[in-house]
């Protein structure tokens, strides 16, 4: 008995071959696309630029606004104005630019002006080198004072009694350079609490001024000589530095120093 024969085993398929003549096809890149449209729109934008420029130069001008708009004028109330300027009185400036020697303390009663051949005062006004000479160090001060620009120096002197002797100065530097002044008054102010006689002697201060202070100094005593006292006092205002000193054989009283600083001060 023979075994029934089942279907033929059909063979695998296999891949036809290209027809002949017929290139494979290719895709077109990636982003190519992409980049037509968008150089299209670019020009598409410039073109219609260049036509609305083209319209709006055809058209005529637009006159502008009128200047004369309400709600535009001026307000009712005038600006305001600078103030007016300091009568001479009260302009310090003024007066100090003026003749300095007017400022100056007037001599007690019953005091003698003092002689010219002393301290070298005649007409009120002390030259740079006179006033240095005041100090240990002449030449030094000179050039401090030239350098600081200093412009001049209004003295007065006076006697009272038989050895009371009393000087003021008002050394004023070049306008404007009040760091002159500042910086003169500075330099004999570091000089006082240390120097010579003034050793540990701080001072008090003067009323109306922030900076000024009045000193008395220890007695000097030599042999042969009557004893000598001595009180000074220091202040500036604006570019004037005030240099105030008294002598006596006799005790100086503190109040003396004080009062004639204070009066000094407030004819600046």
């Amino acid at each position: 008995m023979s075994t029934p024969e089942g279907p033929a085993p059909v063979p695998p398929p296999t891949a036809e071959p290209p027809a002949r003549g017929h290139a494979p096809v290719r895709r077109r890149p990636r982003g190519r696309t992409t980049l037509i449209i968008a150089a299209a729109a670019l020009l598409g934008i410039a073109g219609g630029a260049a036509v609305g420029y083209g319209i709006q130069a055809e058209r005529p001008p637009t006159p502008p606004a009128a200047l004369s708009q309400p709600g535009l004028g001026y307000p009712v109330k005038p600006a305001a104005r600078a103030p007016a300027p300091l009568p001479a009185s009260e302009d310090r400036q003024v007066r100090t630019d003026g003749d300095l020697r007017k400022l100056l303390v007037d001599r007690p009663e019953g005091a003698q002006k003092t002689l010219v051949d002393e301290l070298g005062l005649d007409d009120g006004w002390e030259p740079l080198e006179q006033y240095a000479e005041r100090y240990k160090n002449p030449q030094h001060m000179f050039q401090a004072l030239a350098e600081g620009g200093l412009r001049r120096v209004a003295s007065t002197a006076w006697e009272q009694g038989e050895h009371r002797k009393t000087a003021i100065q008002l050394i004023q530097f070049r306008a404007g350079d009040r760091l002159g002044a500042s910086e003169h008054f500075d330099g004999q102010m570091q000089y006082m609490p240390w120097g010579g006689r003034g050793a540990g002697n701080s001072g008090h201060a003067i009323k109306g001024s922030r900076e000024g202070r009045y000193f008395l100094y220890p007695v000097q005593r030599k042999e042969g000589y009557l004893p000598l006292y001595e009180a000074r006092a220091l202040a500036v205002r604006g570019d004037i530095a005030l240099n105030v000193s008294i002598t006596d054989t006799v005790p100086i009283r503190e109040k003396d120093i004080r009062t004639l600083a204070e009066r000094q001060l407030e004819r600046l």
